[in-house]
């Protein structure tokens, strides 16, 4: 493998106030969403202050190249690496069991680590950051060098609350059980142990990930939202005008899971008995024909569309004729379409869990407590009920949001606190 390495006249030439930060971003990948989204848009933004390495899968070389070809970023250097050459084939994921992706991301880090220490040689970094994956249960073998880590933000320990387990089928309990025993056997991990106690920060999505790396040693923690929006995002939902529908119009977006909560929004919907409103559900996914089948059950199939899977563009479409994003979700680490309602200036209806309970404020929305289901329907649907009958609150909600998002959820806005960061922890 040949790795980059600073000749004598590029290393005078790093300006005095920039940093050697070196990246740790299995999931790196432009104009994608989710964990490939948070890898490459926090590595380009961090470039734009600090000279940034980037350690990542070759699973993203053909994308990453293509559009460093397009629009390159000075100061920011791609470091491809597999473990034993093999290269995940993400064309096959969903169509089998997610071990092999997790099995391959700890062996990447391990090998990861070795490329590290070989660049640290010759580089000398300042510090190293673990962007991706989100995922607290599992190691960052790079707390073995010693250089200062940023561990995060990571997430994964929030779990649906035990009293809405009663809507899950068999099949979904086994999966709500395994994700809970991966999670403490990651926890028993000593190299996540290690992790916890070597990083100088850890960084968490969520209050409840915050309490699982404290219990492993980590002294310094703080929640922070991994998720973000890039300027020519946020500038084209801004451009959504202001619905006009009559009547109102929600909305849900995302996979169709069952702990996405979408049940919990329908039967919330039934009960507000808005006879003229309409809700759309746009995904799909393994609880699609239950979902169907709970909506024929509470007789609101005429006002209940399902959409399917859009390309995003089309789905942010449908998000712009909507007028209130409705997402129960029972364990979401981010939320990301939380963040695109608000810069579409769409107010959020979320439970008071994971997340979107961060991102969303009660000035942008509704948050409502998550207690037991009877109790979740009943305050979901008096949020639909009132946006559905206040026109002045949805748009006075929908302009917080927005500048919300502005404030503290751009990349550009997110990179100015890292560059800040960094030269403050290592004062």
């Amino acid at each position: 493998m040949n790795l980059p390495v600073l000749t004598e006249a590029e290393d005078q030439q790093i300006q005095g106030n920039q940093l050697r930060v070196l990246l740790s971003a299995y999931a790196c990948e432009p104009h994608r969403g989710s964990e490939p989204g948070v890898g490459w848009n926090t590595a380009r933004e961090i470039a734009r202050y600090h000279q940034v390495w980037v350690l990542t899968s070759n699973t993203h070389r053909v994308a990453i190249e293509a559009e460093l070809a397009v629009r390159p970023v000075p100061n920011l250097h791609i470091v491809y690496l597999d473990p034993l050459g093999w290269v995940y084939d993400w064309s096959q994921e969903g169509k089998r069991s997610q071990w092999n992706v997790h099995f391959h991301y700890y062996l990447w880090q391990i090998q990861a680590y070795f490329v590290a220490r070989q660049l640290h040689e010759g580089i000398k970094f300042d510090l190293m950051h673990h962007v991706t994956y989100v995922k607290y249960s599992s190691p960052s073998f790079l707390a073995l060098l010693p250089i200062p880590l940023i561990w995060g933000p990571v997430g994964g320990a929030e779990m649906a609350p035990k009293p809405f387990w009663q809507d899950f089928n068999w099949h979904d309990k086994i999966y709500e059980h395994l994700r809970s025993l991966a999670r403490q056997i990651g926890e028993l991990d000593p190299f996540v142990n290690l992790t916890a106690r070597r990083s100088i920060i850890a960084l968490v999505t969520t209050e409840d990930t915050a309490k699982a790396v404290r219990r492993m040693g980590t002294r310094n923690v703080a929640v922070m939202v991994e998720s973000g929006l890039t300027q020519e995002e946020i500038q084209f939902l801004a451009q959504f005008p202001s619905p006009t529908n009559s009547p109102i119009r929600f909305i849900s977006m995302g996979r169709l899971l069952h702990w996405k909560g979408f049940h919990l929004g329908l039967r919330a919907f039934a009960q507000a008995n808005l006879l003229e409103a309409e809700y759309w559900i746009l995904g799909e996914g393994p609880v699609q024909e239950d979902l169907q089948s709970l909506v024929k059950h509470l007789g609101i199939s005429h006002q209940v569309k399902f959409l399917g899977r859009l390309p995003r563009n089309e789905g942010l479409c449908k998000l712009r004729e909507s007028d209130v994003l409705v997402h129960p979700s029972l364990h979401d680490s981010g939320g990301w379409v939380c963040l695109e309602a608000m810069a579409a200036g769409r107010p959020v209806i979320c439970l008071d869990l994971g997340g979107p309970a961060i991102q969303v404020t009660s000035e942008t929305g509704v948050k409502v407590a998550a207690h037991k289901p009877e109790q979740v329907i009943q305050d979901l649907s008096v949020a639909m009920i009132q946006l559905a009958n206040d026109p002045d609150l949805r748009e006075q909600m929908g302009k917080a949001g927005q500048k919300r998002i502005l404030a503290g959820f751009s990349w550009q806005s997110k990179a100015e606190r890292w560059a800040k960061f960094y030269q403050e922890i290592l004062v």
